[in-house]
């Protein structure tokens, strides 16, 4: 049973230590999905097959080298906030929320997976943001915010992408 003064303590950045347990927590679940979109997207650049290969093989790196720097910002924030990012495969294939693409060689189905797999990544962007702003921990907000409106923006360039006339 915590006492008064462990409710209210505080860590060297002046967060509440346990809600930055929490924050942390939800960063590590993050961090686990961030994985799997990684290796999604390292699946699909290295299957692609079709007229559009030259074009997308490009844009599926481009995706898979920001998730990379992503998965590292994620892990040193959850060291800031004291934390300890997880990093077995075992640990991230237990928090996954995202669906595994196999075998994707497809433009169409290539694209459709980013697309949901960013959509729920934005959820639990969103959930963390909403418990970081709580206790105004910028940190954490500022780079939910900025994962929040770059994912957006690639969101919207994949649906227009999906929605070209052939």
């Amino acid at each position: 049973m915590r006492t008064k003064k462990q409710e209210n303590a505080t860590n060297v950045l002046g967060l509440p230590v346990k809600e930055s347990e929490v924050i942390a927590a939800e960063l590590n679940i993050l961090l686990s999905n961030f994985q799997v979109y990684y290796q999604n997207l390292r699946g699909i650049h290295w299957n692609i097959r079709g007229k559009r290969f030259f074009d997308l093989h490009v844009k599926f790196e481009e995706l898979y080298n920001d998730a990379q720097l992503k998965i590292d910002m994620i892990a040193e924030r959850v060291l800031t906030l004291g934390g300890t990012p997880l990093h077995t495969l075992e640990d991230y294939i237990a928090n996954n929320r995202l669906e595994v693409g196999k075998n994707i060689s497809k433009d169409t189905e290539a694209v459709q997976l980013i697309m949901t797999s960013i959509a729920d990544l934005l959820k639990i962007e969103r959930i963390i943001l909403d418990e970081s702003d709580k206790i105004s921990d910028e940190g954490t907000n500022s780079m939910m915010s900025d994962f929040i409106k770059e994912q957006e923006k690639t969101m919207w360039m994949m649906k227009a992408w999906s929605e070209e006339e052939i």
